[in-house]
């Protein structure tokens, strides 16, 4: 398949040999001339394909996958009817395997003006790894290598095995790379990021060239990718406190100082607003596609109401406008029956059997807003959408200030390291609205959007939070990690991540009536938690357990010799990190 892939006018690759011939992680079909690649040319075109590969994608019509588009139904942010319903998505499934074929290599290429653009992940950047050696260019190496080392570990997070010691070996004459387990792999991530920051911090070397604007994420910024390459390693260090004690190379971590410590800092690709190319963000496409993909989940959007009558009852989100659009009003009459209606919010529930759960809703359904996708911000116009309604340009997240705060209160609720899980809870919920003003200045809307900071109920929601939090000591993790989830939207590999190390956010499960106390299924009578909807509105029965790991890349298993079976049961398949 052909993909869209996002341009840049730097990105003129035509000397670019990098035609990969197979699925095997070759670095270059030319082994005697690998030298010529630009590393100007492959950064830009890696790291925006590793944030297409891992994000919300909106369409598969434009050709863009992410694993995003499945875990944002898996953590219960999105629902779909497709196959991640019911946690049903196969190896085959468009966003997964296709999303594989990205970070690993395959065939899938652009031409544009006789250009041919490539976008697989790892291969280009162990060829900047390669050359950036080769010419002296140390920085573009650290960069290249705290990518590379990022790209794997989200991979054994997502997979439990990967291909690591034989992949990138085609000239080497491996053609077929084994898996590798997770835990053998994480530990020589530490050192490849080491070894990341310490070229960047090389102050000897001859650097004839430094990223600039060809570093779409940090700008060439040394200091804010040693603050990311270490964030990346507490991220990493969290998901192993399971298995063994973390506290001393925590504390080491956090006595260094050198993590995201600002809003500006965050570990984000920036997107653009369309230009020559299309290079907004892909969850956007539901904007100016006729036949629209995310539906929002009923279970995140009750949460943030306050309907949800086991947790954060009667406590609602102002961030709701900013991160929902409807484009129906409280008495607008669709073109087909609805399934899941609140005032203007409309939805599909997930695993649903419902009568009504066929009809599409593509000019009536609630869409993904201005801050997950650069999309409209709700000012209760209710309109149908078009290309224009929006700007498409909000960045993809892969770590922020907020993630930060976050995973020290969680390691500090966890008794993993010393200080106060409440204060610290405190300021990332703080962070969390400093973080959509940031998004949203970003964006560069056209409309007029309200900053949510200091704008009163952001402080009333954050003492009620906090209050809740107070009165119900048992459920403290569980809060931390509901509000990194919401503060998280739209950005879902790590979400799934948290879930499967904390079983925090409680996800939808109609199976259990501890989950969904009272019925769910309709929204509460005038709003009123305590009053719920009838729970036989809309029939619904999970069929399956939850997902433990995704199921392998179908085409790398089609194409290896050396792969593993399909999964057959993924609910079964545990990454290391978990005991």
């Amino acid at each position: 398949m052909i993909k869209r892939i996002i341009y840049y006018s730097v990105l003129l690759l035509a000397t670019i040999g990098l035609g990969s011939c197979k699925k095997f992680l070759d670095t270059n079909t030319d082994p005697s001339n690998p030298t010529t690649v630009s590393v100007q040319q492959l950064l830009p075109t890696a790291e925006s394909s590793l944030a297409g590969s891992l994000g919300i994608s909106g369409s598969s019509a434009i050709g863009v996958s992410g694993f995003g588009q499945v875990l944002g139904v898996y953590v219960h942010q999105l629902t779909t009817r497709e196959d991640p319903d019911q946690y049903g998505a196969p190896g085959s499934d468009f966003y997964l395997n296709d999303s594989w074929n990205t970070i690993y290599g395959g065939t899938e290429t652009q031409t544009n003006g006789g250009v041919t653009y490539y976008q697989d992940v790892l291969q280009n950047l162990q060829v900047i790894i390669t050359n950036a050696t080769a010419q002296g260019n140390l920085k573009y190496r650290g960069i290249a290598k705290i990518l590379k080392a990022y790209t794997y570990s989200e991979m054994v997070d997502l997979f439990g095995n990967v291909p690591y010691s034989q992949a990138l070996q085609l000239q080497q004459g491996i053609t077929n790379p084994k898996f590798d387990s997770g835990s053998v792999i994480y530990p020589q991530l530490f050192l490849m990021i080491d070894s990341g920051i310490t070229d960047l911090q090389n102050t000897t070397a001859l650097n004839p060239i430094t990223p600039g604007a060809d570093d779409i994420i940090y700008g060439g910024n040394v200091l804010n990718w040693v603050r990311a390459a270490n964030t990346i390693k507490l991220k990493m260090l969290t998901q192993e406190r399971l298995i063994t004690n973390v506290t001393a190379d925590v504390n080491a971590l956090l006595t260094a100082d050198t993590l995201i410590s600002a809003t500006d800092q965050s570990f984000i690709l920036h997107y653009g607003t369309l230009g020559s190319s299309d290079n907004r963000n892909p969850g956007y496409a539901d904007y100016y596609n006729s036949q629209k993909t995310n539906y929002i989940s009923p279970w995140f959007y009750s949460i943030l109401k306050g309907y949800d009558p086991r947790l954060f009852t009667g406590i609602k989100d102002p961030r709701v406008p900013y991160y929902f659009y409807n484009q129906s009003g409280p008495s607008t009459v669709t073109s087909n029956k609805t399934e899941y209606r609140d005032s203007g919010f409309i939805s599909i529930l997930f695993g649903t059997i419902g009568p009504n759960s066929a009809f599409l809703q593509d000019a009536n359904q609630t869409l993904l807003g201005i801050y997950p996708v650069g999309g409209k911000y709700d000012q209760g116009d209710a309109l149908p959408v078009t290309a224009s309604s929006g700007t498409g340009a909000a960045p993809y997240r892969f770590l922020t200030y907020a993630d930060v705060l976050y995973l020290e209160a969680e390691l500090m609720e966890a008794g993993v390291i010393a200080g106060n899980p409440r204060t610290e809870l405190q300021a990332a919920m703080t962070e969390s609205f400093n973080q959509v003003d940031f998004v949203v200045g970003l964006d560069a809307p056209s409309q007029t959007v309200p900053k949510i900071v200091g704008s009163g109920p952001d402080t009333v929601y954050i003492n009620n939070i906090m209050n809740y939090y107070d009165a119900n000591p048992s459920q403290q993790m569980e809060i931390i990690m509901t509000e990194k989830w919401i503060s998280a939207f739209g950005d879902c590999v790590d979400q799934y991540t948290d879930y499967r190390r904390t079983k925090f956010p409680v996800l939808f499960n109609p199976n259990d009536p501890t989950v969904c106390p009272g019925g769910f299924y309709q929204p509460p009578v005038n709003g009123d938690p305590t009053t719920p909807g009838p729970q036989a509105a809309v029939p619904v029965q999970l069929t399956r357990n939850y997902p433990l790991t995704l199921p392998f890349g179908q085409d790398e298993l089609n194409a290896n010799q050396n792969a593993p079976p399909q999964k057959t049961d993924p609910s079964t398949y545990k990454v290391f990190w978990l005991p």
